[in-house]
């Protein structure tokens, strides 16, 4: 089961999170931002509540993993993207990498070939937000 509420206590988390990235040099403010805004804890089942904002992977099922966060942040900033621009992402995981890049501003298409991540993706009503 997906946590949909965003405490105080993560956003708190997250603010921890995007400052260890950024002091691992990840300087691209719009990068940070959109990491800011995304609550990572969505993306993964309840039981890593409170684990969500370690800088670590953690499976999402069908022998996946939901990315590291620095290397969702390290993907997004070497991409150098720009509002309005398209990326084609194969492989859509937890939908993690893709909220993040949308969030930027970005019109993203994403494919997903393991069908039960689909299902789990395609029922998360926070999707819808970025028109997924």
């Amino acid at each position: 089961m997906r946590l949909t509420e965003d405490t105080y206590n993560h956003q708190g988390l997250r603010r921890q999170l995007v400052q260890s990235i950024h002091a691992k040099g990840i300087t691209d403010d719009r990068v940070l931002d959109a990491m800011l805004a995304v609550p990572r804890h969505f993306f993964l089942d309840s039981a890593f509540d409170k684990r969500a904002y370690e800088d670590k992977a953690f499976p999402i099922g069908e022998g996946q993993t939901i990315s590291q966060p620095y290397t969702v942040a390290y993907q997004s900033q070497l991409l150098e993207v720009k509002p309005f621009m398209k990326v084609l992402e194969i492989g859509t995981g937890s939908a993690y990498q893709a909220v993040v890049l949308a969030e930027m501003g970005v019109q993203v298409f994403t494919i997903e070939r393991q069908r039960k991540l689909f299902d789990n993706n395609k029922k998360f009503d926070f999707l819808k937000k970025y028109k997924f």
